[in-house]
């Protein structure tokens, strides 16, 4: 049984670091009979305009290619610039089989699973939204180094036996940095005296008199002290730039404000997190068939792991490392209030299953909501909102004979036998007879 061909002139692209080999494939439709073209290209701008020219000469305008690291972004802005439809495929989904694998045979192979349309294109964003994620994500890199850093600073504190992450919340803020300050400008900071160290600390400072015995005794080598200065200014650089990021995603994300201006009526969703979500799936939700496709790109959605008519595991998916991470931590946002609506499902459902699947439902639920508000348009409004946050008291129902029998009948009880069996029972001694 030969498979239905879908795509009578197509190419298969594969893509690596110095080259990229080019296949395609036209079949003639009265015989059926596919002839292939092939071509080998470097990665230069030179050789891509002539990839493009090449296609053309051809007639070819639908190429498919695997994501192979990077390497795949040039070529696709190029490709996407001349108006050639582009379908990037994971390298899963196009692996050749194994013992008949080289360059040519890959991207021979690519055309072929393309031309029978057995290749499941990934969601890749329009130009605008790839440059505001490619930010976006930047700024995430950013903070996590941020919070590296804040980490190593901590351990130097501990080491060098200064109590200070006990006094104050921050030991980045400013009451913090001022006596850090002093204490490494010092030679010996046990020669500091009291008055010293107290006049650095805000008025509103409760444990002043822990901290002077935090400070005291403190024993700062010469490696500690250089990587806490080192931490410091290294940290006051990254804050810069992750202003600039910060300012630059805003500019960017100017055009699509209704959108993420809208999703922040759901709560646990600032400003800057629905920027952020925005990146990630865009603006567009047609590219989604629903959002239970969209949840399960997200790595929100059970796995799919049967043989045997057996379950082997229903864990979430291993996937989009940047909006699943973001998604929970808004989910831990909206359940801070017990008694709104997240609160509410959160309870529901930690009764049942605990607190991590908890959390990633609400996520889940958060991220359809996003999903109908950008495609349709409309407010924040679940169908069970007036009903789980108005409940109605429920009227206690009334024993009455005929809401017995009813009960009675759909058990399945025979009416008449019982009727039949209590006229035929003897007469209770203790019942006076009238």
């Amino acid at each position: 049984m030969s498979l239905k061909i879908v795509r009578f002139n197509c190419c298969g692209l594969d893509v690596h670091k110095d080259i990229i080999v080019a296949t395609i494939g036209i079949t003639d439709k009265s015989t059926m009979v596919t002839e292939y073209f092939q071509e080998t290209f470097n990665s230069f701008n030179s050789d891509l305009y002539r990839l493009c020219d090449w296609l053309s000469s051809h007639q070819c305008s639908e190429v498919c290619m695997e994501s192979t690291g990077k390497y795949w972004i040039p070529v696709y802005n190029v490709l996407e610039e001349k108006g050639f439809i582009v379908c990037l495929a994971h390298p899963k989904y196009t692996k050749a089989i194994k013992g008949k694998k080289t360059d040519k045979k890959d991207s021979k192979w690519i055309c072929d699973l393309y031309k029978h349309d057995l290749v499941r294109d990934s969601f890749i964003p329009p130009r605008d939204i790839r440059e505001l994620r490619d930010i976006s994500r930047y700024y995430n890199k950013l903070i996590g180094m941020n919070s590296s850093e804040s980490n190593r600073y901590q351990n130097c504190l501990t080491v060098s036996n200064l109590g200070i992450g006990s006094i104050f919340t921050d030991v980045n803020g400013k009451s913090a940095k001022r006596v850090m300050e002093a204490v490494l400008n010092a030679d010996d900071p046990n020669k500091l005296s009291d008055e010293d160290i107290l006049k650095l600390v805000h008025k509103s400072c409760k444990k002043k008199d822990q901290l002077l015995d935090a400070v005291r005794g403190c024993r700062i080598e010469s490696d500690q002290r250089f990587k806490m200065i080192e931490i410091q200014k290294h940290k006051e650089e990254l804050d810069q730039h992750i202003t600039n990021c910060f300012v630059e995603m805003f500019k960017r994300a100017t055009p699509f404000f209704d959108q993420f201006l809208h999703i922040t009526e759901i709560i646990g969703l600032s400003v800057l997190s629905a920027i952020l979500i925005i990146s990630e799936i865009g603006v567009d939700m047609t590219v989604w068939q629903n959002s239970r496709q969209l949840c399960a790109w997200a790595g929100l959605t059970p796995g799919n792991n049967e043989s045997a008519n057996k379950k082997k595991s229903t864990r979430i998916t291993k996937a989009e490392q940047f909006l699943k991470p973001l998604l929970v931590q808004c989910a831990l946002a909206a359940i801070k209030n017990p008694n709104g609506y997240f609160g509410i499902k959160y309870r529901r459902i930690k009764k049942r299953r605990g607190h991590k699947k908890a959390i990633v439902a609400i996520a889940r639920m958060m991220l359809i909501c996003i999903y109908h508000m950008i495609l349709t348009g409309e407010s924040f409004n679940p169908s069970d909102y007036d009903e789980l946050m108005n409940p109605k008291p429920r009227k206690p129902r009334e024993l009455t004979i005929e809401s017995a029998v009813d009960f009675l009948k759909s058990s399945g009880a025979d009416i008449d036998a019982i009727i039949a069996s209590l006229k035929e029972a003897p007469p209770d001694p203790f019942v006076v007879q009238s």
